[in-house]
């Protein structure tokens, strides 16, 4: 999804369209291994272990507080509230339990968090790490 395309709905009441989603799957899965790639800089490899911070939107808080339920249910620590950029959307974030930074794990992690996103309406916009974590 493009950055101003957060902001457009559906027209059917849907925040996520059918083809939003594809292509911002496709787009996830394609960023992943170059995100990894660069933490490699920073001493990231393979077999390191670390949390990921992810960010998602929705366009109602009902659907905000749904999708924070079903990521606390993954044992991540989840928060959410008004966008600060724009108080019509709301901003689900909040940061996983430790994996593997290898591309199959964060590329399949990041495909389902797109899935699990488009199912509650939501738009999974991303994620990012430190590269020092205790």
């Amino acid at each position: 999804m493009g950055l101003l395309d957060i902001f457009k709905s559906t027209g059917n009441g849907q925040f996520v369209s059918d083809r939003e989603f594809k292509k911002n799957l496709a787009r996830q899965v394609e960023l992943a291994p170059e995100t990894l790639k660069q933490l490699k800089n920073y001493g990231v490899s393979d077999d390191s272990e670390l949390k990921l911070e992810f960010f998602f939107y929705a366009k109602t808080e009902d659907k905000a507080q749904i999708l924070a339920d079903a990521l606390k249910k993954l044992n991540y620590d989840v928060e959410f509230g008004k966008s600060a950029g724009d108080k019509k959307l709301f901003i689900i974030s909040g940061w996983t339990i430790k994996m593997k930074m290898d591309d199959w794990t964060v590329q399949s992690w990041a495909k389902e968090m797109c899935k699990l996103g488009y199912k509650f309406d939501c738009d999974f916009d991303g994620w990012g790490t430190t590269p020092n974590q205790d």
